[in-house]
């Protein structure tokens, strides 16, 4: 069957950050989009659209903003229940929340539970595809894939790997995190929609065994990502030098164990020297920014137009529950306050771009999600730029696309996505 979608639509043709921003994307007042199956047909003017395809089943979703499903790079997906706890850094933060809720997923009941409550939540916020870490548990694992199977959603997650500092019951051990990975891996990875992704957590809480051991699954199935963090916070980074006081720096960690390079995604990478910068760049190693909860755990603000400016590839995440929303807008909103205080403010185009193919980019998923092309799979969201009162009458005021998106990344939350397709599916709306 094919379907066709009216609406405004806004495509990017270019990258905004290397293009001027209101060149590199094609906004159409009266567009729409033909879908065939899970597919993208065609995205065009409605007009030519709906005679060129007469049998096509139409929905119209009258003024709302019709753009890629939201693509949400660095996730707990463990943390939905402890989002906004209150008041501590990084390290004591994992210890006194993260640690303790996370040893729940043992429970596969427990995990099924938390895996489809967050599911649904990324949904009612527009994320169609997502990278999310699970705990130390292959329950965990099971319980993340089955839920985005059953809603046919692109989802990659993988078991964290973490043998030393963490509280009793949350550490497994170098062998057993290989070969419980390897397992996953080999269970999971390419069914439907999902992938997998070689998930030590961060340096300190890996032996050099471990991370060695991370590096050798890794080489062995380079098609898969691999996930961790990087540089979020001072204290982090002192503590990473006295681990591993033969490594030049963070980075350089990551390095000698094999675990940079083209699909490795560092979440936050905060606090980087220009050696670290340059080796991301020349590794392919990609950033995933995490603007609410930089701003909520106190970690500092990310350079996100030099990253990108040194060509640095880069997507844009919640990091639920560290991040204090599930809301995509809110993480756009709060990765334009982080640039207003770094003095380099990003214009609407580079928001949402970040938030859709910079994000599919830096998973290696363009080619699947993030964009509105024909031949890639129809994840869509349809904003409603006239969701709230406030929302409304600013709005009302825009005189260009831009205005009327930035008005709606700013003001905007759950209530103004109005439409949510997956694989070409209502999802929600």
């Amino acid at each position: 069957m094919t379907r066709l979608i009216l609406g405004q639509t806004l495509a990017f043709d270019a990258d905004p950050f290397s293009t001027p921003p209101e060149d590199a994307a094609r906004h159409s007042a009266h567009g729409a989009i033909l879908m065939d199956g899970d597919r993208i047909a065609a995205v065009g003017e409605a007009d030519a659209l709906r005679a060129a395809h007469p049998d096509a089943q139409v929905e119209d979703m009258g003024d709302a903003l019709l753009v890629p499903g939201f693509v949400d790079c660095h996730a707990h997906y463990p943390q939905t229940a402890i989002i906004a706890s209150w008041g501590r850094r990084l390290i004591d933060w994992l210890n006194n929340y993260t640690f303790p809720e996370e040893s729940r997923f043992g429970d596969a009941a427990y995990a099924r539970t938390q895996a489809e409550l967050y599911l649904d939540l990324c949904l009612a916020n527009g994320i169609t595809s997502a990278c999310v870490f699970s705990t130390i548990h292959p329950e965990s694992v099971d319980a993340i894939f089955e839920a985005a199977q059953a809603r046919n959603m692109r989802l990659t997650t993988g078991k964290v790997m973490m043998d030393r500092n963490a509280i009793d019951g949350l550490k497994d051990t170098a062998q057993s995190g290989y070969d419980d990975s390897k397992a996953l891996l080999e269970k999971w990875r390419g069914v439907g929609r999902l992938g997998y992704a070689v998930t030590p957590r961060f340096a300190p809480t890996s032996s050099p065994e471990q991370l060695e051991a991370a590096g050798a699954l890794w080489a062995e199935h380079p098609d898969c990502l691999m996930q961790t963090h990087l540089s979020e916070q001072p204290e982090e980074i002192a503590w990473v030098r006295r681990l591993f006081p033969d490594d030049k720096d963070y980075f350089a960690v990551y390095e000698r164990f094999g675990l940079a390079g083209p699909g490795a995604l560092m979440g936050h990478a905060i606090h980087l020297s220009k050696r670290e910068r340059a080796a991301i760049l020349e590794t392919g190693s990609a950033v995933a920014h995490c603007p609410t909860s930089n701003t909520f755990i106190g970690s500092g603000l990310c350079d996100v137009a030099g990253l990108r400016g040194q060509g640095i590839p880069l997507g844009l995440a919640t990091d639920v529950g560290g991040g204090s929303s599930f809301s995509m807008l809110a993480t756009m909103r709060a990765a334009y306050e982080v640039g207003q205080l770094r003095g380099l403010p990003l214009h609407p185009a580079q928001l949402l771009w970040l938030a859709t193919e910079g994000s599919a980019a830096a998973m290696r998923l363009s080619d699947k999600v993030g964009r509105l092309a024909p031949g890639l799979e129809a994840d869509m969201v349809a904003l409603d730029m006239k969701a709230t009162p406030v929302l409304a009458q600013r709005s009302a005021r825009a005189r260009d696309i831009f205005e009327a998106l930035f008005a709606t990344i700013m003001l905007g939350d759950d209530r103004a996505v109005k439409a949510v397709w997956v694989a070409g599916e209502k999802a929600r709306g």
